[in-house]
């Protein structure tokens, strides 16, 4: 998963992966179960669900929807979108079902249970009221239900029986004919009505885990496809008015990946790949957690439709490569916490710095790796994810954090895992580019990994830290146990000095909302108003066009700021170019002020990485290996 940075800022404004559990349900007969989606009887945003799971012999099973599902790390309550739940017997009555809590029902007379039926609601319109009785779930982890666009992320419309998530399971969606579909689950046939005007697709997935992890996209598409190396790439794009094409977006899709492919070599991958991204309209009933959620073969986008180009193809490149990465871990490198997920009460692994934070890493060093971007872009990056860090809790264990992920204090951390977690990855490519004279890094040891375990043997958690000792040298055991497992804060002026830099103050590049990282606001909930703090006389494009601390924005570009539009607002200004015209009116101690203008490039006083001039050979010769490989 991949929350985008403003996601987060937001919130904090407004704050100041077979089964091992053990039932008792048996099932007499191993066929597939039996599901169908209808998308020709929605009603109020609602779609028809019907489940057949064959013969049961005993007289009380239960059903769920996913409380939590594999690669989010916060609660998301599918059940909450699922009405008029009901269960018939092979005589067509109705037995009697208890809804037992937010996400289970339990079916009485089970012996005679012939098929379920219930309407799934979906959860885009859901979000601007954060849910059905509580948070809605991440966007790209959501569903949507709408004339010419359906999102289906197939968890919050097929459930489970407890021990049947072994089953196989065959899949019905009926649609419109002229709906473009496409889906990461292999289709085995196609219907279509006598006046064409309706097809049903026909699908099959080996157990419910293939359920979860193969979403689809349905109705008015734009689609491209490209080849990488050996894996076809299907591009699907909703942009509900058609200000952005699939083929723009392809150009740098393919760019990205390719390099993506030659950076990882001969890692294990996929035959085919698919991205869904959805371009959100920016109202009320529109997604607003933007980002990416990562599937093993897929990964599902949301991102806004008013972005200009090249900011949603840096947003792209950001999200899409982090996700595709996810091929290396957890998919070829995960523990039994993730092989034998449980949709209900997971646990979680001790190891979210290499699910997430290693991942984050090689999504960010591929690009200087395969000469993308230049080595001063890179180091910003890494500074910035230094400074983001440092404003979240830097004094907390990692593998605590990560394996009690669900709780507080550790759940509002979570974004810290694509910030410190990628720093860490980084130390240990240091460390073992240092160790190894250059010739051994963090994806040379992710590709070990990947030997021993790979996508259908899961590894021991407690056991990780070992074997990654066991694989390469003590100093990498002893960076894990001290700032990993330890709680101590990492001094990255140590590892860079490993590679011959460091680190000094001057004039940087930063965006519009913040400095260097940290915000230049300070939200005042009293008054429900985000006025600037004294930050901003560092930020050279605010200072220089007379804005001081304590302007409170009114509107931008005419649309009202305030902490409910917050998110989407603060969204636009963090992707803000040099060279758009603006137009923000202030409100200053009762005064109105304008600043109408074309924005230029701001600069603040913050961190920069610089080579040492007394650098040794060896330390270039690291920084060399360290950069391109």
């Amino acid at each position: 998963m991949r929350k985008l940075l403003v996601t987060t800022i937001a919130t904090g404004l407004l704050l100041v992966g077979c089964n091992s559990t053990k039932t008792t349900d048996k099932l007499a007969s191993q066929t597939p179960i039996a599901t169908s989606i209808d998308l020709t009887k929605v009603v109020n945003d609602k779609a028809p669900v019907t489940i057949n799971p064959g013969r049961f012999t005993q007289e009380t099973v239960t059903y769920r929807l996913p409380r939590v599902v594999q690669g989010t790390y916060s609660v998301s309550d599918f059940g909450k979108y699922i009405d008029d739940f009901k269960a018939f017997d092979y005589k067509g009555n109705e037995l009697a079902t208890v809804k037992t809590d937010t996400n289970t029902w339990t079916i009485a007379n089970a012996t005679q249970l012939d098929y379920i039926t219930y309407n799934a609601n979906d959860t885009f319109d859901q979000e601007v009221t954060g849910g059905i009785g509580g948070e809605a779930p991440f966007s790209p982890a959501g569903t949507n239900i709408e004339p010419t666009n359906y999102v289906l992320n197939l968890h919050g419309f097929i459930g489970y029986f407890d021990s049947l998530k072994d089953s196989q399971y065959s899949l019905d969606v009926t649609a419109p004919a002229d709906f473009k579909r496409t889906s990461a689950l292999q289709e085995t046939g196609k219907k279509v009505s006598k006046d064409g005007k309706i097809a049903t697709s026909s699908y099959f997935a080996p157990r419910y885990f293939d359920i979860t992890d193969n979403p689809m996209f349905y109705g008015d598409l734009d689609v491209e496809e490209f080849q990488v190396g050996d894996i076809k790439i299907v591009l699907s794009v909703y942009s509900p008015n058609k200000v952005h094409t699939a083929a723009d977006i392809k150009a740098v899709m393919e760019k990205m990946m390719q390099a993506q492919k030659t950076y990882l070599g001969d890692i294990d991958s996929t035959p085919r790949y698919d991205i869904y991204l959805y371009l959100s309209e920016g109202k009320d009933d529109s997604p607003k957690g933007f980002g990416a959620l990562e599937h093993h073969t897929s990964t599902v986008v949301v991102l806004g439709e008013s972005m200009p180009f090249e900011a949603l193809a840096e947003s792209m490149i950001d999200v899409v490569s982090h996700e595709f990465f996810h091929i290396v871990t957890p998919l070829s490198v995960h523990s039994e916490d993730v092989h034998y997920f449980d949709y209900n009460q997971p646990t979680f692994s001790k190891h979210l710095w290499m699910y997430e934070g290693v991942t984050e890493y090689f999504a960010t060093l591929f690009q200087v790796d395969q000469g993308l971007i230049e080595t001063e872009e890179f180091y910003g990056d890494i500074l910035g994810k230094i400074q983001t860090s440092a404003n979240l809790n830097d004094n907390m264990s990692f593998t605590v954090m990560s394996e009690n992920v669900l709780e507080e204090p550790y759940a509002s951390q979570y974004y810290n895992v694509y910030m410190k977690g990628a720093l860490i990855g980084m130390c240990i490519d240091i460390i073992l580019r240092e160790e190894s004279n250059g010739d051994r890094g963090i994806l040379s040891l992710m590709k070990e990994l990947s030997n021993k375990y790979g996508k259908n043997k899961p590894f021991e958690d407690d056991k990780l830290i070992d074997e990654i000792i066991a694989m390469t040298y003590p100093s990498v055991g002893e960076f894990l146990n001290t700032h990993v497992v330890g709680d101590t804060p990492i001094d990255y002026a140590v590892y860079f000095k490993k590679v011959g830099l460091n680190m000094d103050s001057g004039k940087v590049k930063t965006n519009y909302i913040q400095n260097d990282g940290a915000l230049i606001f300070a939200p005042d909930r009293a008054t429900m108003t985000i006025p600037f703090s004294e930050a901003v006389k560092d930020n050279s494009f605010w200072n220089d066009n007379g804005v001081l601390p304590g302007d409170v924005i009114k509107t931008v570009d005419g649309k009202e700021l305030n902490l409910a539009t917050a998110q989407q607002i603060l969204t636009s200004m963090y992707m803000w170019q040099p060279g758009t015209d603006i137009n923000v009116v202030l409100d200053r101690d009762g005064k109105k002020v304008v600043i109408k203008t074309k924005l230029t490039q701001s600069y603040t006083t913050g961190t920069k990485l610089v080579e040492d001039p007394n650098a040794t050979d060896a330390q270039k010769r690291i920084r060399q290996a360290w950069l391109k490989g």
